[in-house]
């Protein structure tokens, strides 16, 4: 098959040969799209094509040139990893051309990593965090009964998403109140990033759950469309109770060397030539001309986007940004290595006991048991639950265990906040969160999986202890301090880019006291350029400014100091901040007594941690010099898809922005 023609497919419903055909097309689309970007999530994406097609191009009633029509029938993408399908489904159904979904998670796009219903027309409802759009669908088809509108929803789930707690109360709710006009999909293809669903945390027996529960079941094959179009058609009918299709399908379906295999759920093609057999296994014939066109589309928007994004930095020579130079080279590491590296090194300890919550291998949670078989009778995976994770975690807690939970920061801090803060910080457990992927640089996924506000989430809770290292070597030794030195809640946050190491193993660190950096001339190796101290250690230079930052933007500040000598002479205290809470009080109000001028920097909502500095620094005794902060963080907005260093660049939240404000601030 060499093309579907989608525009004359507009308005009217598809035969089941028709969609058949689509399908496979869309698939096509899907996989460029997300090789593109080079990031996605295919797997999912190509296992729920089936069911998209049937649902954009016959089932739902819905007008691309009446995009809010009252009547519309609501589609809910509760899965939202799965956006490509969604993408091509709503491109299909005339929303927009079918060809500009190749800007996929590109920075500037509408087609964001995970949907954002604020920039794309169609899409129903921002998704990304799992397990929330069963519940959504259960108001929005309560408000058409109340209403008295013949709309219907749909909702389109994955299995590994009904291991939520929330899927259940809203399944719950939904048989309570009747609702037969919300139908629920769940694209059952058994896989999710952990491995088999089955061994991660079964959910079977899922249909008699559902049944269990008050719901009408249909079973089926969810890549046979015409068993696909019969379930829809069998669930309009249904009355006084709402309906469920279980739709059994293969991950990664069409291309033979994704199918069935975990490991593509969140991983794009790497070779033109792994995407061309992609396409050929799809049984698409599209030309090499027409692959390469959608591929250009892709990287002329970034070239343009990055042109745009470039114009607008402050005005400081490029040779200072990293290892632009043949000086002041540095080496690259993600922090959450560091955090890795620790566990297994110290997962010796009995005590210690690990939970996953299915991202395990990306966060390095995995790293305590990967070479040590016999410690896996340690490790206990709770799947999609972050709620229940901490739960568990308190019960090992209070056995004597110190169990180590792990997941992107946006999960760990934000979704089990009440748990955290009522049975663990409220009863002291000893229990250790690390949030990974924290920050603006998580990139391409998008502000769904972008962690800006956990600094402010975790600082407020009494007992926890924070901690927000700034390389690899430093996230190493702060797991273990919080880990086997503090009793109590710690929460470790750290990032998932590839960042600047800064620090060296005999660099001095202790838990609860900052460190002093001073930029001391250029060398060969940037980290050899700076000299560390704790703060309880250090005697006043002078400086003209201080620079108070925590986690990747130390780096930055240490890069700023760099740029702010070489070019205006203007000496810097670089103050990391690695322990929040407890907090180094004392080098914080010495920098506000001795200096005067602080400028804080956070890969975070500005004033998560800024406000804690200044608050802090205005306790002050001595008021010589007057006192003036300014804040480096993102500006009250949610973050982008985009390249990690591209975002930092568009958010403003790098050495040159750093010392554009130092600049400024100094006259």
């Amino acid at each position: 098959m060499a093309d579907f023609d989608f525009r004359s497919a507009v308005g009217r419903k598809l035969t089941v040969e028709e969609l058949e055909s689509a399908a496979k097309i869309m698939r096509a689309y899907a996989l460029v799209s997300i090789h593109a970007a080079g990031t996605g999530h295919p797997g999912g994406s190509l296992s729920v094509m089936d069911l998209t097609a049937a649902l954009f191009l016959r089932e739902a009633n819905m007008d691309c040139c009446n995009v809010l029509s009252p009547n519309r029938d609501r589609i809910y993408f509760s899965a939202g990893h799965k956006a490509p399908a969604l993408y091509v489904g709503l491109a299909a159904a005339g929303f927009y051309d079918m060809d500009e979904v190749v800007t996929l998670r590109k920075c500037g796009s509408v087609f964001q990593g995970h949907p954002h219903c604020l920039k794309l027309e169609g899409v129903e409802v921002s998704s990304g965090s799992l397990g929330q759009g069963l519940g959504i669908g259960v108001g929005s088809a309560l408000a058409a009964k109340k209403d008295n509108k013949n709309y219907r929803v749909y909702v389109v789930m994955g299995d590994g998403e009904q291991q939520e707690g929330s899927i259940w109360e809203a399944a719950m709710s939904a048989a309570h109140f009747k609702l037969d006009n919300l139908c629920a999909i769940v694209d059952k293809n058994r896989l999710q990033i952990d491995g088999w669903v089955e061994e991660v945390m079964n959910i079977d027996p899922l249909a008699e759950k559902y049944r269990a529960f008050g719901w009408h079941v249909i079973e089926i094959d969810g890549h046979n469309m015409q068993q696909i179009v019969n379930a829809f058609e069998e669930a309009k009918t249904v009355k006084g109770k709402p309906s469920v299709i279980i739709a059994n399908t293969v991950k990664g379906k069409g291309v033979s060397f994704m199918e069935d295999q975990a490991g593509w759920h969140g991983v794009a093609t790497k070779t033109r030539e792994q995407l061309d057999q992609a396409l050929s296994d799809l049984g698409v014939n599209w030309t090499k001309e027409k692959v390469d066109s959608l591929l250009a589309l892709s990287q002329d928007w970034s070239k343009e986007i990055a042109a745009k994004i470039d114009s607008q930095q402050p005005p400081i020579p490029g040779r200072y940004w990293w290892n632009a130079d043949q000086k002041m080279k540095v080496e690259m590491d993600p922090t959450r290595m560091g955090f890795g590296r620790c566990l297994e090194r110290i997962g010796d300890d009995e005590r210690i006991v690990t939970l996953h919550a299915d991202i395990s291998a990306s966060i390095r949670i995995t790293a305590f048991e990967e070479n040590h078989p016999e410690r896996k009778d340690r490790v206990f995976s709770v799947g999609i639950a972050e709620q229940n994770m901490m739960q568990v975690a308190a019960g090992l807690a209070l056995s004597g265990k110190i169990p180590v939970t792990g997941t992107y920061g946006v999960f760990a801090a934000g979704r089990p906040w009440d748990q955290i803060r009522t049975t663990i910080c409220y009863g002291n457990l000893n229990v250790k969160i690390a949030g990974a992927h924290g920050g603006i640089s998580v990139g391409p996924d998008g502000a769904t999986h972008q962690s800006l506000e956990e600094i402010s989430l975790m600082a407020v809770l009494p007992n926890m202890t924070l901690n927000v290292p700034c390389d690899s070597i430093e996230t190493d030794k702060a797991t273990e301090a919080c880990i086997l030195d503090v009793v109590g809640p710690a929460y470790i946050r750290f990032a998932r880019e590839a960042t600047p190491v800064v620090t060296k193993p005999d660099t001095p660190f202790k838990l609860g006291i900052a460190n002093v950096i001073r930029f001391r001339g250029e060398k060969e190796s940037f980290v050899d350029a700076f000299e560390h101290k704790l703060s309880t250690d250090y005697s006043p230079e002078g400086e003209h400014l201080c620079i108070i930052a925590c986690g990747p933007m130390v780096p930055e500040a240490m890069r700023a100091a760099w740029i702010l000598k070489e070019e205006k002479g203007i000496e810097t205290r670089v103050l990391n901040v690695h322990t929040i809470k407890p907090i180094d009080a004392k080098a914080i109000i010495d920098a506000a007594e001795q200096i005067g001028l602080i400028i804080t920097a956070e890969e975070h909502q500005v004033g998560g941690f800024g406000n804690i500095i200044a608050g802090v620094a205005a306790k002050r005794a001595d008021h010589s010099k007057p006192l003036r902060i300014e804040m480096i963080g993102v500006r009250d907005q949610f973050g982008e898809s985009g390249e990690p260093w591209e975002l930092m660049k568009l958010f403003g939240l790098t050495a040159e922005h750093i010392a554009s404000t130092a600049i400024k601030m100094l006259g």
